[in-house]
């Protein structure tokens, strides 16, 4: 562990000791807060010891998303007791189900658009981020993107960028400025080494689109001539606080498609190693861009896993496909 992984959950852990010392101050049934003081205080002698994260049984690092998301952790995964193996599967199991009510409807149709989306986690649970927001004033916000990490760590990530976006949606604010107050919002209450790749956009029900690509896989859009590239405009949320960021504005006429898609699609690959690439991804567009949204997902999904073959998953897979159907009603 780095010096300055060591010094981060140092602070953590010398704040929580704080806070469950007030506690203690001012309950007296404080039998249980007084067991966690001594966890911590446990936890932060390993850290003068040298042997913080290290887990007692076969001394290799404790898995670093779950040290992140509990620093008070003792034991790897290989070396859980039947029980905390048992109580884990069922925080996942229910971190799952709650990521899962989190997703919005698919195949959705809102004033003259129609949207459709494939949403696989590698494992339990995703660092995939995707919704969509319809608003009162006729307008649908689409987002899709990725957030640092793998499992639960990501998951968390994820359930805080959702429930940002879905606060500064009701604010009715430009798409340029929600992007601004969500990456201070998103800097200032999470880790120096999380961020995001995100896709934001509000479609409009005229066909028109003000879109934001902070560092994400650059959409791919359908209009009359060769596919084209929507790319980055801005950096990843939660670089850095101070972001600036920017839009672009396109018209859409009916039967324009634009496919968005998280790396871990392009970059999946066969049993050979080779990656599905975001060429193939272009070329199924141009030959089946007149599909409905929904059929146009399955096309790529059943093309994916012809692809794969079967190939070990390492990453969660999103794909999202917007078609300007017609006049908004």
């Amino acid at each position: 562990m780095d010096a300055s992984t060591e010094v981060y959950f140092q602070e953590q852990l010398q704040d929580r000791r704080r806070k469950l010392v007030l506690a203690a101050s001012q309950s007296r049934e404080n039998t249980r807060i007084l067991d966690l003081l001594q966890e911590v205080d446990s936890a932060l002698d390993r850290i003068n010891r040298g042997s913080f994260g290290l887990c007692e049984t076969c001394h290799d690092p404790i898995e670093a998303e779950r040290l992140l998301a509990n620093p008070l952790l003792r034991f790897c995964l290989d070396h859980l007791t039947d029980s905390e193996q048992k109580a884990l599967e069922q925080d996942l199991g229910l971190a799952s189900q709650i990521q899962t009510g989190l997703l919005p409807k698919s195949n959705l149709q809102f004033s003259g658009w129609q949207v459709a989306y494939h949403y696989e986690p590698a494992g339990l649970v995703s660092g995939d981020y995707c919704d969509l927001i319809a608003t009162q004033a006729g307008d649908l916000f689409f987002l899709l993107g990725d957030v640092s990490g793998k499992g639960v760590a990501a998951s968390m990530l994820m359930a805080h960028l959702h429930a940002i976006f879905r606060t500064l949606i009701s604010l009715g604010l430009s798409v340029e400025e929600m992007m601004n107050r969500a990456n201070r919002l998103f800097c200032e209450s999470t880790t120096a080494s999380s961020y995001a790749t995100l896709t934001c956009g509000r479609a409009g029900k005229t066909g028109q689109i003000e879109i934001c690509n902070a560092g994400h896989c650059p959409p791919r859009l359908f209009r009359s001539g060769p596919v084209e590239n929507v790319e980055p405009t801005s950096l990843p949320l939660g670089l850095f606080c101070n972001t600036e960021f920017s839009t672009k504005r396109m018209v859409l006429y009916e039967g324009d498609v634009l496919l968005l898609f998280t790396d871990g699609v392009s970059e999946a690959v066969n049993p050979s190693g080779q990656e599905y690439g975001e060429n193939r991804l272009v070329t199924l567009l141009t030959a089946h861009h007149s599909l409905p949204p929904q059929k146009l997902v399955e096309t790529y999904w059943s093309d994916l896993a012809e692809f794969r073959h079967g190939a070990t998953r390492t990453d969660d897979m999103t794909v999202m496909v917007l078609r300007r159907s017609g006049e908004g009603h």
